[in-house]
């Protein structure tokens, strides 16, 4: 058989993978990229992208009971679902359009198999044999299933794409941001949610700002237990019932979502075969350049243990892709002060550390300025849900270490103040701004004093 040579050999055409081959390919390297499923990868097909769709929908939903609240006299009505998922998916298919066309542009060659390691360098796919001086594993992470009595009763994430109606009743199991943004969602498009959470919301997210998220969940009529862990499921005449530890039945239920998170795609790679150090929990270990502990291999994305963000699966291929075949030597990704946002109802953002991870850190040295209203909009229409901001800044100075906000738009608010605290902003480089009034968004540069303690 033949050995194909490359380059470059990226084994997963999601968002990182697709980002590391098209950089590289610029770069004049000659790439091969693959892939057996949707290109996109988690966040295009099962993600982000058609998450963010229904959170719009979502949006709109809620937004004809303001309507209503201002003095509108359209009564709500209920979303066409079958129709707004054609709409979805259609935007879906122009993304891979897009994507096959970067593809054949940078004359890259998609192999549509699973990439398994023979050696360092050297790769089957299907009947084909690949080697390359560089290869780069970016195959993401699946959702994680439990052993557990009735498990298949539910559905993961990946499931909740496929739903053509909302359900009636809706129990969600987990606390994270999969699970909090999946309820948001059902509940604004009509569903009756019940959440079983085992230990706290957002756990790795500022506490304060995550204990406010589950207030303003309830606030929206999201029923959240801490109590009681579900062991099993049981259908009886067509709904679901649940086994709860403390002895309690559950249910009944026309949808289960299990949102217990997720595991690194890594079983297909025969990795043992190369040495391929990983974590406790299947991560791919890398440094701060992206490599393994094997010369040659290289990881981006989820299948890592860095932060599971499409923008740093891009940024970090992209960085790597400069540094194997663009001539940048210390072309890296900084991992600090990353921004991101939890799609949940209200949004929460956040940019640098939590309050706790500062205090860890910084201890004393450490101080906050806090600031909840209740945005205009809203006020207008006597619903009372609070926006919280929260300033987290150490030293003398008051440099910023920390931002965290939950509230409508902070989604959009973020992504300017993120590039100051980047840029190592001071508590005094916010109050010399001048604030855009009347908006949310001012509010950030009007925090007064600090908060005590």
């Amino acid at each position: 058989m033949t050995v194909e040579a490359f380059d470059l050999i990226v084994i997963g055409g999601g968002s990182g993978g697709l980002a590391t081959a098209i950089r590289a390919s610029k770069h004049g390297a000659k790439v091969a990229l693959l892939e057996p499923k949707d290109l996109g990868g988690t966040c295009v097909n099962v993600g982000c992208v058609p998450k963010k769709a229904m959170w719009y929908a979502a949006q709109m939903a809620e937004a004809q009971y303001i309507a209503a609240d201002y003095g509108f006299t359209d009564q709500p009505g209920k979303l066409d679902w079958p129709r707004f998922i054609e709409r979805r998916q259609a935007y879906i298919e122009r993304i891979h359009v897009s994507y096959q066309r970067a593809l054949d542009n940078g004359h890259i060659t998609l192999i549509r198999e699973t990439g398994r390691f023979l050696a360092p360098g050297h790769i089957q796919a299907g009947d084909r044999e690949l080697k390359a001086s560089h290869v780069v594993i970016a195959t993401g992470s699946s959702a994680n299933r439990l052993d557990k009595p009735g498990f298949d009763l539910g559905m993961t994430s990946d499931g909740f794409f496929d739903l053509r109606d909302c359900p009636r009743r809706t129990a969600i199991v987990g606390g994270g941001y999969i699970a909090v943004e999946l309820a948001g969602v059902l509940r604004a498009l009509g569903s009756d949610v019940d959440m079983y959470v085992r230990g706290r919301l957002m756990g790795g997210f500022d506490e304060e700002m995550a204990y406010g998220l589950g207030d303003e969940m309830r606030q929206h009529g999201i029923r959240i237990h801490y109590t009681c862990e579900i062991d099993a499921v049981h259908e009886k005449d067509g709904v679901l019932l649940l086994d709860c530890n403390r002895g309690d039945h559950p249910g009944p239920y026309d949808a289960l979502i299990w949102a217990v998170g997720r595991h690194a795609n890594t079983a297909s790679l025969d990795i043992g075969r190369i040495g391929l150090v990983t974590d406790e929990n299947g991560h791919v270990l890398i440094d701060d350049w992206q490599n393994t502990n094997v010369p040659g291999v290289y990881a981006v994305g989820d299948v890592t243990q860095r932060l599971a963000l499409t923008p740093v699966a891009v940024s970090a291929g992209r960085k790597l892709a400069d540094r194997l075949f663009g001539g940048k030597k210390d072309a890296k990704l900084d991992y600090d002060n990353i921004p991101s946002v939890v799609y949940s109802h209200p949004p929460l953002g956040t940019c640098g550390m939590s309050e706790e991870q500062a205090r860890e850190r910084y201890g004393a040295d450490v101080h906050l300025y806090k600031q909840s209203f209740v945005p205009m909009q809203l006020a207008l229409a006597q619903r009372p849900i609070t926006a919280r901001f929260k300033l987290i800044c150490v030293g003398e100075d008051s440099r910023i270490v920390g931002m965290q906000m939950l509230g409508p738009g902070v989604d959009e608010m973020l992504q300017g103040f993120a590039v100051a605290i980047k840029m190592g902003a001071r508590k005094s480089d916010l109050d010399a701004t001048i604030a855009i009034h009347p908006t949310s968004a001012e509010e950030m540069v009007l925090l007064g004093d600090r908060v005590p303690g």
